[in-house]
Formats: structure tokens, C-alpha cells, sequence
């Protein structure tokens, strides 16, 4: 029989009491690797409990002894760095280098966590008037909540918890039922890394876990990436129980390429920004925006993609893995149909895709389409699979407005020589983050992820300066002593302890 997950709750792995199971299956082969639970709700309360409960402690631990946890944790992370990516691969059929730079950009962000001290400062102005000074304090929220995805399950639970509990929150993370395996083994470590009982707290489940975490009102904020009818879901449901959301969406991401830009370059980032991960991100490249002769690379681009070929997750030559269901891959392939009904013209087709050892798994190889419009289904719709559309268009402005218009902003690039046209590129686009001569510009945690339109719901972002925000409050103090009080000469009273 395969493993039972457990859950952890109050620092302990236990075991749940449900008669309700969800299969988590190897994408390679859709052979079952383990169950996780339906967590009870009486399951659920007593995790919420625990983390409150633990809140009133936590949160008077000194900041500098918070951040040395996370030093602690970090360097954990990283001693068992090839252990996690291979874990990591077995439930998500990620290739070895895309897992292990899933767990690496993690890592990153609880380093940043370890910084917390100097992010934790407040501000303060003296003499605001006569004799009265003004400070802030930055303080912690409560009981945090992350709702983490299936595709990057060690980076984007790291994204949240390790912030949230260096800023003196405690957590209660759920993650996706597709992939929980990973996000176990992160509290494992936390645990060694000495996390007290409680800090963390581990759920599991779908739709009505979630629910039951959007209306407590013991829960003060709630992080999610997903796609985007979810995503605003989340985010009008947490927000509709008085919760601070923030609620990371879909993606169409564009790389605009103009005629001066270096074709070697623009093929291979092209390449493998629209295949990589199976094209499972929402920071890939879908959909390459051709400006004037830049049309020329289409034939090039195919040959290229071509090559391209998925495989199992131990595979070295292999590019990339499986999709992560059977569901996931059908969608993918009724949108490439779409496509050519709709007249675009399919360069490269995968979707017959076979992987020799592995008949069951969920393989597509990679798919080009050109001649695309922006009313097809193919443009319009996020496709999460290895599938790359080329649109053209006649000017830099003409592409600008086409990036605009389209309804979501995480992320774009521009691939060009020329500097004057990067500028007005990164100054006039509506895109939350820019690349230039970079095809997936994800920022480093010391920044924020800063997704913008529909693809994120929130004022506040992901890790970095906004992420302390996110999980704190601030307070104001404002304060007046008088003079006539201070104590002085031969009636000077000092308490000695």
C-alpha cells in the first residue's frame, strides 16, 4: 500500500483520523506513490488552535533569535539540497536541474528571511512638536496561511512560511493535494533546525480545507499562487471574512523581439523559456511577439524546438519531464486543436508524444504555432504546457499595445541592441516584471515577485521589502516627557535591582 502522508500539526506528525484519501501519483507513469488525507475539520481547528496558541510566545522571541533560526534552516536546506530535488521530481515529474532550481531559488528566500532584523526596523522622527517624538514599530499579524501550487512545491511554500515566521508570525501552510510529499520534508528540516512546537502547522486536502481556512477568524492573512479563477476566488472569499490576501494568478507572458536583437540568443532563450518545466510556470515565455523582419527566426525556432525532447525525471539528456495529470495534458492538447481550427499554423506538433519505458505518463513534446491572432483561444488562454505562439507585428508601439492589452501582467522580456528601445520598452509597458535580454525575470528575493493586473489580486507581493509588510502591522507611538519630572539633587531616588 503507499505511504500515508501525515499531517503536522502542534509539532508533531501524526496520523489523520479521515476515511477520505487522495491518491498522489508519479506524472511519469500515473502510478500511485502515496495518499494524502482529507484533513477533518476538527483536525483543521486543532491546527488553528496550536498556531494562535503559539502566537502569544512566538511572537516575543527576540528578532535576531528568529533570524538564527532561519541560518539554521537555510543551511539544512542546503545540505540536503539533492535529497529534496529528487523527492521534488518523484511527485512532480520534474527533470533534476528544474528540481533542483525550484529547492535553490527557496533557499534564496529563506536567506533573505534570515535578514528579517534590519527588515523588521521601524521609523522614528524627533521633535515632531515641542518636545514630542514619533516612532513606529513593525509588528507581527497572528496566524498566517499559505495555499502553495503543484508546480514549484519546495520554492513557493518557501516563498511564505519562512518569511512570515521570521517576522514573528506562526503558519499554517495546505499544500496542493497533487504534490504534499516535498512540503513534508520541508518541516522535517525546520523541525531539525530547531522550529518550536506550533511555529508550523501542515494540512491537507482540497476545496473544503480551504474554505474552512478562508472563513476562520483566527486566520489573519492568507498567500496563494494558482490560476486565475481560483486566485479570485480566494481572493474574494478571504477578503469577504476581513483577511489580508494576496493571491498570485495566471500568466501570458510575452518576449518581444525586435529585428537588431541577437538571433542565437533569441532561439535559445526561446527555447527554453516556453519548454522548460514543461512549460508548468506561470514566469515562461508563451508567446513570442515578432517585430518587422524579426519574422525571419520562425524556421530556425522550429528547428531548434525540435530537438527539444521531454523525458523521465533521471533522464540527463532529457530536456524536461511529464505534465503533472492526465487532466492537466488533455486540456493542453484540446487547446492545440483549437488552434489549428482556428487557423494558426502548427509548426511543430507534440502532440503524439511517446517517452520509450514510460507508456503511461504525461508526455508532450514541444509545440510551435505562428500566423497566431490575438482572438484565438491559443493567445488568450494560459496554456501551462510546452507550447510556444508567434504573433507579428509591423512596430515597437504596435507591440507595446498588444502586451497591454492583453488582461495579465506578470511577467515580459524584449530581446534588442538597441538601449533607447529597451528604455521605452520597460518605462511604457504594463507588466509587473520586465526582462531585457533576460526571457524570464524573476527577481531575486532582496526584490519582490510584483505581478501586475490579472495576474495578481492584493496590494502587497511575494517575499522581499513587501513580503514583511504583508505579515506585519504598524504601529505608532507617539510620545511627550516633561522636563519638571526629571529627578534631580539631594531628593534624586535610584532603584537599584
Amino acid at each position: 500500500m503507499p505511504d500515508q502522508i501525515p499531517l503536522y500539526i502542534d509539532g508533531e506528525f501524526k496520523q489523520s483520523n479521515t476515511n477520505d484519501w487522495i491518491e498522489v501519483t508519479n506524472p511519469a507513469t500515473n502510478a500511485v506513490i502515496a495518499k494524502a488525507p482529507v484533513t477533518l475539520d476538527s483536525e483543521m481547528a486543532e491546527a488553528i488552535a496550536s498556531a494562535k496558541l503559539m502566537f502569544q510566545c512566538w511572537k516575543e522571541v527576540p528578532t535576531p533569535e528568529r533570524a538564527r533560526l532561519m541560518l539554521k534552516y537555510q543551511h539544512l536546506l542546503k545540505e540536503h539540497h539533492d535529497e529534496l530535488a529528487t523527492l521534488l521530481s518523484s511527485e512532480t515529474g520534474k527533470n533534476l536541474a528544474d528540481a533542483k532550481g525550484d529547492v535553490w531559488r527557496g533557499i534564496e528566500v529563506v536567506e533573505q528571511a534570515a535578514n528579517i532584523s534590519s527588515l523588521m526596523m521601524g521609523e522614528t522622527v524627533e521633535n515632531v512638536a515641542s518636545d514630542i517624538d514619533s516612532y513606529s514599530l513593525i509588528q507581527p499579524l497572528g496566524v498566517c496561511c499559505g495555499i502553495t501550487p503543484f508546480n514549484f512545491p519546495a520554492m513557493i511554500p518557501l516563498w511564505m512560511f519562512p518569511m512570515a515566521i521570521a517576522a514573528g508570525n506562526t503558519f499554517i501552510l495546505k499544500p496542493s493535494e497533487q504534490v504534499p510529499l516535498t512540503a513534508m520534508r520541508l518541516a522535517e528540516l525546520f523541525e531539525q533546525a530547531g522550529a518550536p512546537k506550533g511555529v508550523l502547522q501542515i494540512v491537507h486536502g482540497g476545496k473544503e480545507q480551504v474554505d474552512y481556512l478562508l472563513s476562520h477568524p483566527d486566520i489573519r492573512t492568507i498567500s496563494f499562487v494558482g490560476s486565475v479563477p481560483v486566485a479570485q476566488y480566494i481572493y474574494q472569499t478571504g477578503t469577504h471574512h476581513f483577511k489580508r490576501v494576496q493571491a498570485f494568478a495566471g500568466a501570458k507572458n510575452h518576449m518581444v523581439v525586435m529585428p537588431d536583437a541577437n538571433k542565437a540568443q533569441v532561439i535559445n532563450n526561446l527555447v527554453g523559456s516556453s519548454v522548460g518545466a514543461a512549460g508548468q510556470r506561470c514566469m515562461a515565455i508563451s508567446v513570442a511577439v515578432l517585430v518587422g523582419d524579426a519574422k525571419a527566426i520562425i524556421p530556425e525556432l522550429k528547428v531548434a524546438m525540435a530537438k527539444v525532447k521531454p523525458g523521465s525525471p533521471d533522464n540527463a539528456e532529457a530536456a524536461y519531464g511529464p505534465l503533472i495529470s492526465p487532466q492537466a495534458k488533455q486540456r493542453v492538447l484540446r487547446l492545440i486543436e483549437e488552434g489549428k481550427q482556428q487557423g494558426a499554423t502548427c509548426e511543430l506538433d507534440g502532440s503524439q508524444c511517446e517517452v520509450d519505458g514510460f507508456p503511461g505518463g504525461n508526455w508532450l513534446a514541444p509545440t510551435l504555432f505562428s500566423g497566431v491572432t490575438t482572438e484565438m483561444s491559443i493567445y488568450q488562454q494560459e496554456i501551462f504546457g510546452p507550447v510556444l505562439v508567434c504573433l507579428e507585428v509591423e512596430t515597437l508601439d504596435d507591440a507595446i499595445a498588444l502586451v497591454n492589452n492583453n488582461p495579465y501582467g506578470n511577467g515580459t522580456s524584449i530581446f534588442t541592441a538597441c538601449g533607447a528601445a529597451a528604455r521605452k520598452y520597460q518605462h511604457q509597458i504594463q507588466v509587473g516584471q520586465v526582462g531585457i535580454n533576460v526571457p524570464i525575470p524573476v527577481p531575486l528575493p532582496f526584490f519582490s515577485f510584483t505581478g501586475w493586473r490579472g495576474s495578481f489580486y492584493g496590494d502587497l507581493h511575494a517575499y522581499g521589502k513587501q513580503a514583511v509588510r504583508f505579515y506585519t502591522e504598524t504601529k505608532t507611538v507617539t510620545a511627550r516627557w516633561f522636563d519638571e519630572d526629571i529627578p534631580d539633587g539631594p531628593n534624586m531616588t535610584i532603584h537599584l535591582r
